[in-house]
């Protein structure tokens, strides 16, 4: 028995079926750009509207638990960037604090109508009215398409937010996005959000970190590298737009949690992006996961709940 098939008792039944389900399901790559077929399948299945499927899709994307609180949400567009503002029952109008969220799904799948459920979801477990981001993705957007995106809503929000009540979240390539739109923002001159929360952020494509190797089974820089060739499209790799690993950091930058697991094959990825920040003098926290894979539990768990609220709790103690 190989280690990444064996299921530890350490963790919940319900993350143990969700370690079980990845280990079984075969790797599917990114199509090559040139793989219309492969693209025409994504795409279909980026633009399900089946409840159930865009229910385990908005939950996966943004490792979000299921809720029964009430949350009203409107679609919006700020110069072509698509939006979701989602605010639970429990707002009122003199809570200034405002959460953006940056779904995951590899800058590939979570867009649409799942984005906004994610947005819902999101707004129901941390309680804040929620900004959630409905960027362009691939196949058709490569980078700087999606932060693109990000940057024009982050600045809708300056318009009427003071920074000091924002905080910026993200999942996966959602994270990768939050940590870019930060970088941008302060190089731009803009105000930089009260914090950020990064859950299992890929900060580095060129692939360099060691759990790449050491949590390789069913997932390689391989199964990748269509992804990162259409993203990245002109742009090198190591560009801090897009491994942010390699960006400047210095100890004006926000308070940021940072969350893996023990099975992330981007745990690397969120240990040298900690080690940066603190070296930086930045305020950081780095959660690590029992058993936890790329993306945690797909919010199914209850380590996916415990885990949000640790997110909650280090973001809240940092805004206004």
């Amino acid at each position: 028995m190989s280690v990444q098939s064996r299921i530890p008792t350490s963790i919940s039944p319900e993350a143990q079926a969700i370690l079980k389900a990845v280990h079984e399901r075969p790797s599917v790559p990114t199509p090559a750009a040139s793989d219309t077929e492969g693209w025409a399948l994504v795409e279909a299945l980026t633009a399900s509207t089946d409840p159930a499927v865009m229910e385990i899709m908005a939950m996966a994307t943004v490792g979000a638990p299921p809720s029964d609180i009430h949350v009203d949400s409107v679609d919006r567009t700020i110069n072509g960037a698509k939006f979701t503002v989602a605010t639970p029952e429990s707002w009122t109008p003199d809570d200034p604090r405002v959460v953006m969220i940056m779904h995951g799904g590899g800058f590939t799948f979570g867009g649409g109508a799942t984005a906004r459920r994610s947005t819902q979801l999101m707004a129901a477990n941390l309680g804040l009215q929620t900004w959630g981001m409905d960027y362009r993705q691939l196949p058709h957007h490569p980078f700087p398409a999606g932060l693109d995106d990000c940057m024009a809503v982050y600045r809708e929000l300056l318009e009427d937010h003071d920074p000091r009540n924002i905080v910026v979240m993200g999942g996966s390539g959602g994270a990768n996005l939050a940590l870019a739109l930060t970088l941008r923002a302060r190089d731009e001159g803009l105000p930089v959000p009260a914090g950020l929360g990064l859950a299992t952020p890929p900060t580095d494509f060129t692939f360099q970190g060691d759990s790449w190797y050491t949590n390789a089974e069913g997932t390689t820089p391989d199964d990748f590298t269509n992804m990162l060739e259409s993203y990245k499209g002109e742009y090198p790799a190591d560009h801090p737009y897009i491994s942010p690993l390699f960006g400047d950091y210095d100890d004006t930058f926000p308070p940021t949690i940072i969350t893996s697991g023990t099975r992330d094959m981007l745990l690397s990825d969120a240990v040298r992006l900690h080690r940066k920040l603190v070296n930086a003098g930045v305020t950081t926290e780095l959660h690590v996961w029992e058993a936890g894979p790329h993306g945690h539990f797909g919010g199914v768990a209850p380590e996916d709940r415990e885990l949000l609220q640790q997110i909650r709790t280090f973001l809240l103690a940092h805004l206004k």
